[in-house]
């Protein structure tokens, strides 16, 4: 984002479904713009559009656009918009927007744009959000733009590798396959990657020191069989607020139908506050059965802890 990225134009609408029209400021609190058809207690609050979009859009279709045409509420300069991820922040003076949507279906027949050229930017380029402090915008307001990381852990449990006496094999193909499904997202994923031994009372400290400071996702490896030092699963259930036990019984049958001590592994899956917690077994190819199956329904975990359930 340019450093001048700056608020061109605010609109607001009385229905839904229609567009908006400029006015010279809007004030925002918790159900989103006063006086706005989408104010309410719901994620698309604020919808958001990028004004260099707009005009290459007009450009390209050689028709004339103004404000408020696609039923956005903020058109800005300056702002690619098409790198923003959902939880990144826009900070507008002392407002603060937090993204929770990118995108949505174009409303076809009932959008005048869409009937007079055929496509329309807001299913791709459009941003909605909710309000996290409110207050007054106006155009020329500057804009500041607070992208926020995906943060993960990936630790490994073994005594052995913490030793030095193996490689660790397990943490990395966990890595490596979060880079994979990541790299095609608009997340901004940090990972970092730990090896501890199998003990109950340093996985907690890590887990709960990780919770905390705010990391989003946590993958530990080893420590889900039956012997005498397997403590994963007791310890991440220990300190989790919920479990959610369907994606990994889901596993264990998937695999185990070929393979049954695929069915003897214990590891679990829950939540601590709003990070995710998931416990697989230490094989490589363990680590790929799991992450397959994982990854089909992380993103969406992430976005019901922050009360985003978008279907």
């Amino acid at each position: 984002m340019s450093k001048n990225a700056e608020v061109v134009s605010v609109n607001i609408s009385d229905e839904k479904g229609t567009v908006k029209r400029p006015v010279p400021e809007i004030r925002l609190d918790e159900r989103g713009i006063i006086d706005d058809a989408h104010a309410g207690v719901w994620h698309r609050q604020v919808s958001i559009l990028s004004q260099d979009s707009i005009d290459r859009f007009a450009a390209e279709m050689a028709i004339e656009l103004s404000p408020g045409d696609f039923g956005e509420n903020i058109d800005l300069r300056g702002v690619d918009l098409t790198t923003v991820a959902v939880l990144d922040r826009f900070r507008i003076g002392e407002i603060e927007l937090e993204v929770s949507q990118i995108g949505k279906e174009c409303h076809g027949d009932a959008c005048a744009i869409y009937q007079q050229v055929g496509t329309c930017i807001m299913p791709t380029e459009g941003l909605f959000c909710r309000v996290v402090q409110g207050g007054t915008i106006r155009p020329g307001d500057s804009v500041e733009y607070l992208p926020r990381p995906l943060r993960f852990r990936v630790i490994t449990l073994s005594d052995r590798a913490f030793a030095g006496e193996y490689v660790d094999r397990s943490g990395p193909r966990v890595r490596e396959l979060l880079e994979a499904f990541l790299e095609d997202k608009r997340w901004h994923p940090q990972i970092e990657q730990t090896i501890l031994p199998d003990d109950a009372d340093e996985l907690r400290t890590v887990l709960i020191e990780a919770q905390e400071t705010g990391v989003d996702v946590i993958f530990t490896t080893g420590g889900t069989g039956v012997g005498p030092r397997d403590i994963t699963p007791e310890t991440v259930a220990g300190i989790c607020d919920k479990l959610i036990p369907g994606i990994m019984e889901a596993i264990r049958v998937k695999f185990g139908a070929q393979n049954p001590n695929a069915l003897l592994t214990r590891g679990v899956a829950g939540v601590r506050g709003q990070t995710l917690i998931y416990a697989l077994p230490g094989s490589v190819r363990a680590v790929e059965e799991y992450m397959g199956e994982i990854l089909r329904t992380m993103e969406h975990l992430i976005l019901m802890l922050h009360e985003l359930d978008i279907h």
